[in-house]
């Protein structure tokens, strides 16, 4: 299993995900332990934002994606890829990845004003 976690600065978790070109790659082997295997910096061009759908694209093999906040259109490009988004508030990459290895959720992300989620009916 692989799981990405999307970080501007390959230190902290960052947001914005669509047009965030830089992630860690997690690998984790079949006894639940992992490591960083990968480290993927992409030309602005490979950004999710500016991807054509059917092009392949290096996020591909991951089965997990981790990311501060994305929109929902990120959410669904990346679902079509059978890549598990997940936006949370934490912020360190680690701690993200034991925290999903023990089953346990993360905690959810601030939401921002792109209103993603719910669906509000008037």
């Amino acid at each position: 299993m692989k799981i990405g976690v999307s970080s501007q600065n390959f230190r902290t978790i960052t947001g914005h995900a669509g047009k965030g070109r830089r992630f860690f790659v997690y690998s984790v082997d079949k006894d639940g332990n992992f490591a960083e295997t990968d480290r993927l910096d992409f030309p602005k061009e490979m950004a999710m934002h500016n991807m054509n759908p059917n092009d392949p694209h290096p996020l591909d093999q991951l089965d997990v994606l981790v990311t501060g906040s994305c929109g929902a259109g990120f959410y669904h490009k990346l679902a079509a890829r059978n890549v598990q988004v997940i936006a949370t508030s934490e912020t360190d990459p680690v701690t993200a990845v034991k925290t999903l290895l023990e089953g346990k959720p993360l905690p959810p992300a601030e939401p921002h004003d792109h209103g993603t989620g719910g669906h509000h009916h008037h």
